[in-house]
């Protein structure tokens, strides 16, 4: 993810609404929220992939003893500290795939939109399952398989700009797919849902819901465009909590 410290893509990624409104005006947040505990009073928080560390400052909001945020970018964490910043948190610049995962210290590991861009998913998943305690909770969102295995992650037009169909390509070939977002190149991993579920259930946890990203009905009347959203789901959304 050193993409994220490129100055023309970052720039470009703050300038989304997620960016400069935060868990509001992210579409998936009312379902994501679900997945949380609601009382978080006392409990020990890790986040992978933090950003802007939204969901750092969520959990310490909600009564987190402590608050680990850790994320790649340089640039996301100064943002981070400069407008989600609270006693309880720490913001630390790490991969996910380099964290040195300590055992049972935590009670809930939180990802949101990272995970698709780490090539190998099951060390991570046996580090986080490592990390947390004993019916400690993993709360993880990210790019869905339909979406990842999409050739180039767009939609497939006629000669006049208008949508056809989601293509779905190579879905059983996981690894590197290069992108566009915010004006840049990037490369993602695809996993199919077998690596993502089956690799959870293989590192210890029970899966405790699965769903997948769609829009509101408050989002579809504010929006007519929202509705090809429906046409295939953009995010995987899981609760798995350690046996």
């Amino acid at each position: 993810m050193a993409i994220y410290d490129d100055r023309t893509f970052f720039e470009s990624y703050a300038e989304m609404p997620r960016s400069r409104f935060g868990l509001g005006a992210a579409g998936e947040w009312a379902q994501f929220e679900k997945l949380l505990p609601r009382d978080m009073t006392g409990l020990d928080v890790l986040d992978l992939g933090c950003g802007y560390g939204w969901h750092c400052a969520y959990c310490a909001s909600r009564g987190a003893r402590s608050v680990l945020g850790l994320d790649p970018s340089e640039k996301m964490l100064a943002r981070a500290r400069e407008i989600n910043a609270a006693p309880v948190i720490e913001y630390r610049r790490c991969a996910v795939e380099d964290f040195g995962w300590p055992e049972a210290e935590f009670d809930l590991c939180v990802s949101n939109l990272a995970l698709h861009y780490v090539e190998d998913l099951a060390p991570v998943f046996a580090g986080v399952c490592r990390a947390l305690r004993p019916g400690g909770i993993f709360a993880l969102n990210m790019e869905h398989p339909c979406f990842t295995s999409g050739v180039n992650e767009d939609w497939c037009r006629d000669g006049s700009g208008r949508i056809l169909h989601w293509p779905v390509d190579r879905y059983f070939e996981p690894g590197a797919r290069k992108t566009l977002f915010c004006g840049c190149e990037v490369t993602k991993y695809h996993h199919t849902l077998t690596q993502i579920l089956g690799g959870l259930l293989e590192a210890g946890f029970a899966l405790a819901a699965v769903d997948e990203a769609r829009p509101s009905p408050e989002m579809l009347a504010a929006d007519g465009a929202m509705y090809d959203e429906l046409r295939r789901p953009m995010m995987l959304l899981v609760r798995a909590e350690k046996r």
